[in-house]
């Protein structure tokens, strides 16, 4: 019995070895282009800092990535999250929304935020996590940029 337990130990760690020389590709844009969707809803600057710190990384073209996100499997789960947050919503990609779908894509905002969604408690591990006062100010802000929409 031990032995078989030394052999899937061993097995497991040469997977593990044989894995970090394989990486997903990098979100990597040259630089992060959020200018465009911050100079249309006009966020403060406490709701920017709020943006960078918590959606940036997964809902833009240029994730930051932590020194950890080089080893396999974590690159490989982060690259998950990261392309699954861009196709929900990438704000690099604002002006490419109709005035309907970003009306509809602050609500969502609103509402994961609300339901304590987002961010991901995978991200808040690592970088904080959001307080009520930061969740507060999102949601109104998101509130009423989504007038500016509703008017279209």
């Amino acid at each position: 019995m031990k032995k078989n337990i030394k052999k899937i130990f061993v097995l497991f760690f040469i997977v593990l070895v044989v894995m970090q020389f394989f990486s997903p590709e990098l979100n990597n844009a040259d630089f992060r282009d959020v200018a465009n969707f911050e100079k249309e809803t006009k966020p403060s600057k406490e709701v920017v800092a709020i943006l960078k710190n918590n959606c940036y990384d997964c809902h833009s073209n240029k994730t930051e990535y932590p020194w950890y996100s080089k080893i396999s499997p974590i690159s490989l789960w982060m690259a998950d999250h990261i392309e699954e947050g861009n196709e929900h919503f990438n704000l690099t990609e604002w002006n490419a929304y109709s005035d309907k779908k970003k009306d509809h894509k602050l609500d969502e905002l609103i509402e994961e935020v609300e339901e304590n969604k987002m961010p991901l408690k995978e991200y808040t591990w690592t970088h904080g996590s959001i307080t009520e006062e930061e969740k507060e100010a999102l949601i109104n802000w998101a509130k009423k940029t989504r007038a500016i929409y509703k008017l279209n």
